[in-house]
């Protein structure tokens, strides 16, 4: 099993209402679970948002919360609701209506990762899926629930950032003539899970430090974004969709030549998310 379910990084002061959270860059492959599937120790990692917590980390120097995910993605997807419960991997799980993520493979406990590769020979049992999320997904979500009702309470708002990276075809499909192709997707499920003044806020950083911005379109947001996003009690949930390209190599899942200067771009940002939390943006009630 992975050695934590979660790693949490605190600001020595905390100046912002803003948490960073990366739910799918955990990369902790214990051979207690590998030996289990089918695929090597390269293509396991093909739908794990690599590295996109160093890409984050600097956030608790600028008074911000920072939760990283432990667990890998291929082995529990943090990123969805607990009960997303695939009939085709787990024994005695009935289907219940027609859930798209499920029926494709990517549940609560994945059977897929990148380009629909099954992950195990066969299925697991319900005991060990339950295991799982008993003893990685509850205390993630756990633990980021307290620190965005501690940020809440100190600010009287808060803004949950959800670190993603996509890979750089996930594009190709939305790109109209004439269009930039977008560096950064964001995702508010269109205003449901953050109100328009922090999206705007949190789009003009991205801008001013270069990148290309889009929001919605593909990803509008997922489980997190929509569990955790309730701009009308002041708890704001934005998810960030970053190209992969632009910092790794894809197929080699190695950081590339311009790792470093996306580091330097994304501190930018980071820095200006975080005044957020400084009291200089109002935060819109719903």
């Amino acid at each position: 099993m992975p050695a934590a379910a979660f790693d949490v990084v605190m600001p020595e002061t905390q100046t912002s209402c803003v948490v960073f959270a990366s739910p799918h860059s955990g990369r902790d492959y214990p051979w207690s679970f590998m030996r289990k599937t089918v695929l090597n120790e390269h293509a396991i990692r093909s739908s794990e948002d690599a590295f996109v917590d160093q890409l984050f980390e600097c956030a608790p120097e600028y008074g911000a919360a920072f939760i990283k995910a432990g667990a890998p993605r291929a082995f529990v997807d943090l990123n969805r609701a607990r009960d997303e419960l695939d009939p085709a991997l787990i024994e005695g799980v009935r289907r219940i209506g027609h859930n798209p993520r499920v029926a494709s493979g990517l549940g609560v406990i994945p059977r897929v990762v990148a380009n629909g590769r099954a992950i195990y020979r066969g299925k697991m049992s319900l005991h060990e899926a339950e295991e799982r999320i008993a003893e990685y997904w509850v205390p993630y979500h756990d633990k980021l629930q307290t620190l965005l009702d501690a940020s809440h309470d100190r600010h009287g708002q808060t803004v949950l950032i959800d670190c993603h990276s996509m890979p750089h075809e996930a594009m190709d499909g939305v790109i109209r003539a004439g269009m930039r192709r977008p560096d950064i997707v964001l995702g508010d499920r269109f205003g449901a899970a953050a109100s328009g003044d922090v999206v705007d806020r949190i789009e003009s950083a991205f801008s001013s430090a270069g990148f290309i911005v889009t929001r919605n379109a593909p990803f509008a947001g997922a489980y997190i974004t929509q569990a955790y996003g309730k701009p009308a009690t002041g708890q704001h949930a934005v998810q960030v969709e970053i190209d992969r390209s632009l910092y790794m190599n894809e197929k080699l899942i190695r950081p590339n030549g311009d790792f470093e200067a996306v580091q330097v771009a994304l501190r930018k940002v980071i820095q200006e998310v975080a005044k957020i939390g400084h009291g200089r943006v109002k935060l819109a009630a719903e």
